[in-house]
Formats: C-alpha cells, sequence, structure tokens
C-alpha cells in the first residue's frame, strides 16, 4: 500500500489546485444561466443535455457540440443492406437510466436470438455451453468447483449498492468526484476496488486461478481488451455484463443518442471545438468555446460547460485550456485501442477443432489470454432490426461475424480465422480507459460551472455508467449554480433519505 499512497496523495493535491473553488459565485443570486455547452454527442453528452434540460427548465438554451457522428462510440456498419452494432451493443436489464430512455422514446427492445458459447485456449475449446442448462452448472462444477457460486455472490453484491445510485439521484443528490459517488454507494470498499487488481480480489474471495484463467480473463478480453490485472471494479461492471439478462434497442443503440437530443430541444453544432477559456466580468464568470465547423470558424460564451469527451493526450481531442490560472495539468492515463472487424463470410470451424461446419454448435468464441492467438474473441451477429422470421446463420452458411483484436487484422489471419469472406469492415476504437495507466480516478469538476463527465470511465466503462455520470453532472450544475450546498457529497444517504420518507 504505501507505494501507492505517496502518488495518490501528490495527484488528489494537484487536482485540487487546479480546480479552483467550485463554489465561487458566476452569476446574480437567482438568475438562471442562459446558455449551456455540452462537448460531446455520444450516450454521456446526449444524456447530460436531456438531464439538464430537465433540471433547468425550458427557457436555457443547450448547445451540443460533436465534431464526428451522434453516438459517439455506439455506431453501427452496413452489411448487405443490413446495419449492425460495431460499438457498444449489450445494455444489463438493471441499468435503470437507458431503460428510461427507451421507454420516454418510444422505442423498442431487439429480441433476443439465442446462441452458444465457447471458450478457446489456442489449441482447443476448454469450455462448451450447452443446451441444457443443469449440465451446464454440473461442467462448471467439476472443472472449477464452487468458484463460479462465489464469483455470482460478489457481483451480485456489488450490484446491490450500486443500484443506490438510482435512489440518490431520484432525490436530486449529487456528488462533486467519482470517489465521493462510489463511496456513497459501497464506501471505502468501492473505492479500494478501483486501486486493487482484480484478480487479487477474486483469489481473496476464494475464486480459483483456473477459473480466472479460464472464464473470467475471456471476459475481459471481449468486454476490455485487458486482462485480469484490471481494477476490481471495473471488473465486477463487466462481469455484469456478461450475465444473461441483457437486452440492445431494436434498429440501434445509437437511436438513444440522437432521440436525447431532441427530446433535450438541444442545438447540435457539427462542430470541433478548439479552444475553452474563462472570461470574467466583475462576479460573472463565463466561458469562451472556439470551434471549427465546415463553415469556418467561430466562437461562443456558455455559462456552464459540460466536457462529455475524454480529454487524455492519447485519444487526441484537440481540446486546449487557455488563461486558467493555475494552468490546467494534463489528465494521465491513457485509451486502450480496440480492432472491431465486421466480417461477412464462412466462418472456418477446423480452426476450433470441427472439421464439418455442420457440428459446430457456437455462436461465439472466446479466448483465454494465449500468446499466439491474435483476436480476443469471434461472434456470428444479428442485425439491429431483426423480423419476426430471423433466424442465425448456421457455420456453413455465409454468415456476418465481429472479431475483436488488438491489432488490425491481416489477410493471412482473416483466412485463418474464415475459409472464405466476401468483406471486412474495421472500425478502430480509443474504447476504454488503459487501466493502470493512471493512478486516481480524473476530477468531476475541472472549474467552477466546468465539468468533465468522463472520469467515470476510470471506475468502470459501460453505457450505463455514463449516463449515471451525466445525471450525477446534471444534478451538481443545478445544485452549484443554486448553491444548494446541501444536495452535495451528503453522507449517510440511504438513512438520510428514509427520515426524509
Amino acid at each position: 500500500m504505501g507505494g501507492f499512497q505517496l502518488p495518490l496523495i501528490a495527484l488528489v493535491l494537484t487536482v485540487c489546485s487546479a480546480v479552483g473553488n467550485p463554489e465561487t459565485p458566476a452569476h446574480e443570486d437567482g438568475a438562471p444561466p442562459s446558455r449551456i455547452a455540452v462537448v460531446g454527442a455520444g450516450i454521456g453528452g446526449s444524456a447530460t443535455a436531456h438531464f439538464l434540460r430537465q433540471h433547468f427548465g425550458p427557457e436555457v438554451q443547450v448547445d451540443v457540440f460533436e465534431k464526428g457522428e451522434v453516438g459517439g462510440r455506439l455506431a453501427t456498419v452496413t452489411v448487405n443492406h443490413n446495419e449492425y452494432e460495431s460499438g457498444g451493443s449489450i445494455i444489463h436489464s438493471l441499468n435503470l437510466h437507458m431503460q428510461e430512455f427507451v421507454k420516454q422514446l418510444g422505442l423498442k427492445y431487439r429480441r433476443n436470438v439465442a446462441g452458444k458459447t465457447a471458450v478457446f485456449n489456442g489449441e482447443e475449446l476448454i469450455l462448451e455451453e450447452t443446451d441444457w442448462y443443469l449440465l451446464d452448472l454440473f461442467r462448471l462444477w467439476w472443472r472449477y468447483g464452487i468458484s463460479f457460486i462465489r464469483l455470482q455472490m460478489w457481483v451480485e453484491e456489488i450490484m446491490e449498492k450500486f443500484m443506490r445510485i438510482y435512489k440518490y439521484q431520484a432525490h436530486g443528490y449529487a456528488f462533486s468526484s467519482v470517489e465521493e459517488l462510489l463511496d456513497s454507494l459501497g464506501g471505502s470498499g468501492f473505492i479500494n476496488m478501483t486501486r486493487r487488481p482484480l484478480s487479487d480480489s477474486l483469489l481473496e474471495l476464494g475464486v480459483s486461478q483456473r477459473f480466472i484463467d479460464e472464464v473470467i480473463a475471456p471476459v475481459m478480453r471481449v468486454n476490455y481488451g485487458q486482462n485480469v490485472s484490471i481494477p476490481a471494479f471495473v471488473g465486477a461492471v463487466s462481469l455484469a455484463g456478461a450475465q444473461n439478462n441483457l437486452w440492445a434497442v431494436e434498429g440501434g443503440n445509437k437511436q438513444v443518442c440522437s432521440g436525447l437530443l431532441k427530446m433535450a430541444n438541444a442545438n447540435l453544432l457539427k462542430a470541433q471545438v478548439t479552444s475553452i477559456s474563462p472570461l470574467h466580468s466583475g462576479e460573472l464568470l463565463q466561458y469562451q468555446l472556439n470551434f471549427t465547423a465546415a463553415s469556418g470558424v467561430g466562437s461562443e460564451l456558455y455559462d456552464i460547460v459540460v466536457l462529455a469527451t475524454p480529454l487524455q493526450a492519447s485519444v487526441g481531442s484537440g481540446l486546449q485550456f487557455q488563461d486558467f490560472a493555475p494552468p490546467f495539468d494534463e489528465l494521465p492515463g491513457s485509451y486502450h485501442g480496440t480492432v472491431a472487424t465486421i466480417v461477412h463470410g464462412y466462418l472456418n470451424t477446423s480452426f476450433f477443432g470441427f472439421p464439418d461446419p455442420r457440428l459446430f454448435p457456437f455462436a461465439s468464441v472466446l479466448t483465454t489470454e494465449t500468446p499466439s492467438l491474435f483476436f480476443n474473441s469471434v461472434a456470428s451477429v444479428c442485425p439491429v432490426n431483426i423480423s419476426a422470421g430471423f433466424r442465425r446463420k448456421q457455420p456453413q452458411e455465409a454468415g456476418v461475424y465481429k472479431v475483436f483484436s488488438p491489432q488490425s487484422l491481416d489477410k493471412s489471419q482473416l483466412k485463418t480465422l474464415f475459409r472464405s469472406y466476401y468483406s471486412a469492415q474495421v472500425t478502430e476504437w480509443q474504447a476504454y480507459p488503459q487501466y493502470g495507466s493512471s493512478q486516481g480516478l480524473p476530477p468531476v469538476e475541472l472549474h467552477p460551472n466546468l465539468y468533465y463527465l468522463n472520469g467515470i470511465e476510470w471506475a468502470g466503462s459501460a453505457m450505463e455508467m455514463s449516463s449515471v455520470a451525466a445525471k450525477n453532472i446534471a444534478l451538481l450544475a443545478y445544485h452549484r449554480w443554486n448553491k444548494q450546498t446541501d444536495m452535495v457529497d451528503q453522507k449517510d444517504l440511504m438513512h438520510r433519505i428514509k427520515t426524509e420518507l
């Protein structure tokens, strides 16, 4: 522990000196903000615009800047006249914000098409799902003992505590940092989970090393492209997303983003914000955003700004902070590159030990951490629009597959995985934080009325985590603006809420 404390304290002190006093007044008492800017129109930015509209009302102008496509890392590609998810593709049944978005927008749940999963170690399939649940349980017990039961209990306990956030937010409470938010849910235990490797936490629970290597590691590889050294809290978020009760949006998950922007009556500006600087006029503080659009360069003033895009240098946001005192330090850490390749072709089932493709029963194959393997997973995928008569293609038929890999696949690697193929579309993502590349969690408040959403990703990267952060920032911005300090960073909230009732 001693090796981590001094750098962490130094980082906290640096951040505290940089963010200034978040309670500095930025307006005349009682006057609402006139203009709010959100930079980024992924799920985090679009949800932020929605929640800001909810809390600040219809008169405030909300501008959303997006240099790319609305949806960000929620994206699709077209193959053979059908669209397929190339980015975030699954949502957990307990993701209450995402559920509410779908309900409010009148969207539909995509029909689930069942498929079995296997785990490949480079030589053979070491774990195979069957059509019989009891047989699968027996196989897990026979190979791993009660490790899977211990894991399930651990994940359920964490999820139960995490669900408190919805009650806190429903009562209007906000948190000024990711640490404060996590502490309110699970105390120091949750915060420590952001600093401790997943493998260490699971071994302490009594989960076997074999189970970690053959089950947990493949899930981390497909979800984050990383290994079991990622923080335990990140791993728990990932494992919750590996359960059966998952869903997606008919027509594509990115529809949630465009729908939220429309529902928020936000102005979408197709532009890249290049710099932000504070402007003081007496006690009034505003922010000048300079941006570049197809029509040229521009500049606008805002009372509140929310940055809903990664700021780490490795992502290349192109955003500069000018004239801040003290100057902003560059946020530590980097993002992990992941390649998603959507292939239309015939899977080479012989590579997995099935010379006859008609006998290959699996829709997805995960992989263990094996140096010779050049991919993390390969899975048969369904289009975002599923008709009533749709069926998943059999391996002997030409199907559409999503391959996750650390680097782009070359032709020889594609020919190893596929007997033949018609097309291969590559999407390279700076998809998730490179966990372990930064100690501590990024700040939420960068400066008075200047907020950063994506720090939540360093605790766990998922659509719902971004939605939770969006709600928190909207509440925090509202309470800071109206000087409602009793609604921020309150302790013992479960007891407080009970007494309110």
